[in-house]
């Protein structure tokens, strides 16, 4: 797709124009926020964040990368074909020898690879971070989990033996607990790296929130795998939502409730108060061990808050207890929820008692419509009008430390969407999903053109002078291009790494030349100079 330059000069005359517009928010009287008292963390103000997807961010200790065995019980549920770590600089598109032995297709074989992301290649990047001027991180799921999205858990307290240095001795110890007892929880060489990983960061100045998965588990997690077991004699029977047992007799099989029907992630089970006793226990107490490591209630070797995936799908009343929970560990901890819907069913998340922000789509949703679009792109006005309503909708200061992004490991990249704007609406989430994913013949996979990047240098500049919080998705600042999920979970892009040209399409098909892999230094560049320009103007 190529994007007219005028087009280009002509968003970003009227990006400044609403940029200089918008009133000072700390002295507009007829805001809602300076009208409630704030309830956020100061320093979540100033953050700029950076979303990492451990598996696919570096791998620092080839030692400890996943073997077969350690996907068994995630899909696509193969775990006897041929199988190797893949290799971290490989067309994304081509199969590898081993791969094509299982004659599977490539959406097939993409849920199957492993490129070895570990907590390790993190800490080796945090210089990097720094020099960007990140100074708060987002970590995708930790825990123990056989998927590359560890949303499957096995365990909450305890961080992958695959991201750590002894993955062996790790599952030893934790073989050797009792899973919903904390007097019995060993610290694992991976939970020990993990708390290195957060004093390193700490020490940066960079603040390290958690991805929290408390909507459900997945099939490995003990509590689950006992249900199966045992059935109505099982002591985890009112873990999770049973629709029927596997009953002889009754001619019944064993049924339970899947996230959205999805039988890899077991639903926790709620009454009219949120997750019932039982899962609720172990959620607060998992809560306490990584906000206050060694229980002494000096904080500051903990985590600084939580992402709370799916959010939406649990009971208010439980977000109020466990806010009230966190908050009593770490009063300064940032809750962060996903919550993809329009601002009248954000509302009563924002009010003070469950969460201090959310991950901020319907401010991408808004740039998409207007920066991105071509075709269907609204007007400066109505855009500026998204923008104020998102600004005036929420009390206590919430606007301050709302995560401003585009993509993420849901959607896809910023830079992919410029060459695909015109397909839909980003804002009509479900849709869109369908119509992003790369197995669309309409979606262009490709290298974004120069004229695409030039828009994502302009949405750069309106989430770094925007009021809020940015949050970059690992890689886009690199340039880095996917359809959504798996497309937008490449491996991150190194300058010390050599990567294959994209020669292949989704169907197997060859491009008509190779498309270069590489850091995209202009665009870096960019990223680096507006972030050093928020972070010196305290009015930004």
């Amino acid at each position: 797709m190529e994007i007219p330059m005028k087009t280009i000069v002509n968003l970003a005359t009227a990006l400044v124009f609403v940029l200089v517009t918008i009133p000072s928010l700390a002295g507009n009287g007829d805001s809602v926020m300076s009208k409630n008292k704030e309830f956020v963390p100061d320093w979540a103000k100033d953050a700029i964040w950076y979303q990492i997807f451990p598996e696919r961010f570096r791998n620092g200790d080839p030692g400890n990368d996943p073997k077969l065995a350690d996907i068994d019980g995630a899909y696509p549920h193969d775990a006897t074909s041929p199988w190797k770590i893949s290799p971290w600089g490989a067309d994304w598109y081509e199969l590898q020898p081993w791969e094509k032995e299982n004659g599977k297709d490539i959406w097939f074989n993409l849920q199957r690879r492993r490129y070895g992301g570990d907590l390790q290649g993190v800490i080796e990047k945090l210089p990097y971070l720094k020099d960007l001027g990140i100074n708060a991180i987002y970590l995708n799921p930790l825990f123990t989990s056989p998927s590359l999205h560890k949303y499957d858990g096995v365990t909450y307290h305890h961080i992958d033996p695959t991201f750590g240095p002894d993955p062996e001795g790790d599952r030893k110890l934790i073989d050797s607990e009792v899973f919903d007892d904390p007097s019995t929880w060993k610290w694992t060489s991976a939970d020990k790296l993990v708390l290195e990983l957060i004093k390193k960061a700490h020490g940066m100045g960079i603040r390290v929130i958690f991805d929290g998965v408390f909507n459900h588990m997945g099939l490995k997690s003990p509590p689950f795998v006992d249900l199966k077991k045992n059935q109505h004699e099982s002591r985890f029977k009112d873990w999770f939502t049973v629709k029927s047992w596997d009953d002889e007799k009754a001619g019944t099989k064993f049924e339970y409730e899947g996230w959205f029907g999805h039988k890899e992630l077991p639903e926790l089970k709620e009454d009219e108060n949120g997750i019932v006793a039982g899962p609720k226990k172990y959620i607060f107490d998992i809560t306490k061990r990584w906000m206050d490591p060694n229980g002494d209630g000096i904080v500051s070797d903990g985590i600084d808050g939580w992402r709370l995936d799916v959010a939406f799908c649990v009971k208010h009343n439980f977000w109020k207890d466990w806010r009230t929970h966190v908050k009593s560990i770490n009063p300064e901890a940032y809750l962060t929820a996903e919550v993809i819907d329009p601002i009248d069913v954000i509302k009563p998340y924002l009010e003070g008692d469950e969460f201090d922000a959310v991950m901020n789509y319907n401010f991408g949703f808004a740039a998409a419509d207007w920066i991105m679009a071509e075709k269907t792109r609204i007007t400066t006005s109505e855009f500026n009008q998204k923008l104020e309503d998102l600004r005036d909708a929420f009390p206590g200061g919430v606007e301050y430390v709302q995560q401003n992004l585009f993509g993420s490991h849901d959607a896809n990249r910023v830079a992919s969407h410029a060459m695909n704007a015109d397909l839909g609406r980003y804002g009509d989430w479900g849709k869109w999903y369908g119509i992003s994913w790369a197995g669309n013949k309409d979606y262009n996979p490709k290298k974004p053109t120069s004229e695409a990047y030039a828009k994502v240098k302009l949405f750069a500049i309106l989430q770094m002078t925007y009021v809020g919080a940015p949050m970059i998705y690992y890689g886009d600042e690199v340039g880095m291009w996917g359809a959504n999920d798996p497309d937008c979970r490449k491996p991150m892009v190194w300058d010390d790494i050599k990567y294959q040209s994209e020669v292949y399409n989704p169907d197997g098909t060859k491009r008509p030349a190779p498309e270069e892999v590489s850091v995209n230094h202009d665009l870096l560049a960019h990223y680096k100079k507006l972030i050093s320009i928020r972070n010196a103007h305290t009015a930004l």
